[in-house]
């Protein structure tokens, strides 16, 4: 059912969603909460699209907000969708004039009693998004920094006024990366002494994933442009060669672990609706987000040389990395006692692992320290 409003009022339109919900059929709400969508006119239909697939998964009332401001007399326009495909409600709210620098006016009395409010912003969203008239109602504030114009993602500001709650699609994108990555370290716990990421120019995603690792493992992390589409690898660089997650297709990816097969992952690029469904399961304060983009903003500071991998790690191939952990499984632990070369330090032919911890798609790994040669030991003597 469709009723159009023209010219009304909030208490018009929740007697209309009222009379369209009864008229469905169906007098108890059974929604979860609140979904804010604030676009412009050029894009409502897909944003409303993905706002009523994520519905499936958790139906909701959807209000979506079209501001119009200028110049003319200030109106509200309603179109009130109940059934229909729709699996909650829907209200498309055009707000004209004056009217439209408030939309708080408008929205508050629409949103479901006693339950959480969600705002996303599909345009890429404001600088300091709890400071907005319609984030400051919501307990999840969602912003999409590769919906911007390139170069326009003001980090610095989003780190300076994040408040719990905040999150970023570039961010969630990131979730599944994370995940195998942590993974990775539990299956393979090692010494990281770099890593690389890989992705088309500008793309927000690739930054945080960067800032992400270098926070965690402290290594340096240096990121590379391809053609894309998107996130295309991440490579962890190890003794024993890279752990590495290539998706060149932006569908499935190859998950290469030092002295195991490669396997195929499907790593397919996740759609606008999929990722709402992620931020709508968990909307609790997202603390690792909030390090990662402190981090970021602190990330940019450093020296160049800071971020870069080393030429000799960039040379590592998956055929060394072979190689290397197979004569690590088989060889026993020896250590050497020739005087080493000058300005070269002496190593044991196995690294002491280190400990990696993957907790809620957390890694995190530790340098070991390398032992000193039984001629080092002599000479310190």
């Amino acid at each position: 059912m469709i009723i159009d409003l023209t010219d009304t009022t909030s208490s018009q339109i929740a007697s209309a969603l009222l009379k369209a919900r009864r008229n469905a059929g169906s007098p108890a709400m059974g929604m979860i909460g609140t979904i804010v969508v604030v676009v412009d006119e050029a894009s409502h239909h897909d944003a409303l699209k993905a706002a009523n697939e994520a519905g499936r998964e958790h139906p909701s009332r959807v209000l979506v907000a079209i501001l119009r401001p200028g110049r003319g007399p200030s109106g509200l326009d309603a179109e009130v969708r109940v059934g229909e495909g729709v699996p909650g409600e829907a209200v498309l709210l055009r707000l004209h004039g004056e009217l439209a620098k408030e939309p708080q006016s408008v929205v508050t009395p629409l949103l479901l009693p006693d339950s959480p409010v969600i705002v996303w912003w599909p345009g890429g969203g404001p600088k300091v998004p709890h400071e907005d008239p319609l984030g400051a109602l919501a307990r999840r504030r969602v912003t999409d920094a590769a919906a911007t114009r390139r170069g326009s993602v003001d980090f610095t500001a989003r780190a300076e006024g994040y408040a719990p709650g905040d999150t970023d699609f570039a961010w969630s994108r990131l979730t599944p990366w994370r995940a195998l990555m942590a993974a990775a370290l539990d299956q393979f716990p090692t010494e990281v002494t770099g890593a690389e990421v890989v992705s088309a120019k500008g793309n927000a995603s690739a930054d945080l994933m960067a800032a992400w690792l270098q926070s965690r493992l402290q290594i340096p992390v240096e990121q590379k442009a391809s053609r894309g589409p998107g996130l295309t690898a991440v490579r962890l660089f190890t003794p024993a060669g890279p752990i590495a997650l290539t998706r060149p297709d932006g569908a499935v990816a190859t998950f290469s672990i030092p002295g195991q097969p490669d396997r195929p992952v499907a790593l397919k690029r996740r759609s606008t609706a999929e990722l709402l469904s992620e931020e709508l399961r968990r909307l609790d304060p997202d603390d690792v987000y909030a390090r990662t983009l402190s981090y970021l903003v602190e990330r940019e500071k450093l020296p160049a040389d800071a971020k870069k991998v080393a030429p000799e790690q960039r040379r590592s191939t998956h055929a060394t990395a072979k190689k290397a952990a197979a004569k690590t499984a088989n060889a026993p632990v020896k250590t050497t006692t020739s005087k080493p070369a000058p300005g070269k330090k002496t190593t044991t032919s196995a690294a002491k692992p280190s400990a990696a911890k993957a907790t809620g798609g957390k890694a995190a790994a530790k340098k070991t320290p390398v032992k000193k040669a039984a001629g080092q030991k002599k000479a310190a003597k």
